[in-house]
């Protein structure tokens, strides 16, 4: 696995960027102080000009890679759901019985907050964090039809499809493999944001 892991190349959807901050260090910094930022200081108080000063450039330069700070947060946690697809695709392969993908699964959901240090750009522990307090900022916006018509939301689609597809392997009839895919995934975020901050809401 940690072969694997070395070698790993997180492809966000290309229409998210103008720039695929990826394919260079100035980008990789923008990535890796937005998470520290965002982290630390929370989405509603984030902006281009303190992250400017962070990275240690002007603040236009950020715009050639991002059309806004909403447009980053839905690359930062697009590139959280294609690193949880593909620690799932990584930890099932081989393994035939259902039973047993569905609970690596749920063990992927709640320990991809681990950092591989091989993507040295990106805390995964603390894009979990974003993920888990604003995750939903990125998707539940006046805007969220337009994105995603253009495919902004492809990731978490394609996480959902991955586990509905073990879902129908375990039971071939059952009607809502979708919806308890992504409550499986929703609901492990939520109650490790619970058990950090309001402990009496989950066991």
């Amino acid at each position: 696995m940690t072969n694997l892991l070395s070698n790993i190349k997180i492809a966000v959807p290309e229409k998210i960027y103008i720039k695929d901050p990826e394919t260079s260090q100035l980008g990789k910094k923008i990535i890796e102080q937005s998470i520290i930022l965002i982290n630390n200081q929370g989405f509603d108080n984030f902006n281009f000009k303190k992250l400017g000063v962070l990275i240690g450039s002007n603040e236009s330069s950020i715009y050639r890679y991002f059309e806004n700070k909403h447009i980053l947060l839905i690359f930062l946690v697009n590139w959280y759901w294609e690193w949880v697809n593909y620690l799932i695709k990584i930890n099932t392969t081989n393994v035939d019985d259902p039973h047993k993908k569905l609970k690596i699964i749920i063990h992927s959901f709640v320990s991809a907050s681990q950092e591989n240090p091989t993507v040295d750009y990106v805390n995964e522990s603390k894009l979990h964090n974003i993920v888990i307090a604003e995750g939903g900022k990125a998707y539940h916006t006046k805007d969220v039809d337009n994105e995603n018509s253009k495919g902004f939301f492809t990731s978490y689609k394609e996480l959902a499809n991955t586990v509905s597809h073990v879902i129908i392997e375990i039971r071939s009839d059952f009607k809502y493999p979708y919806a308890l895919a992504t409550n499986l995934f929703e609901m492990s975020n939520n109650h490790i944001y619970f058990a950090r901050h309001l402990p009496r809401l989950t066991d």
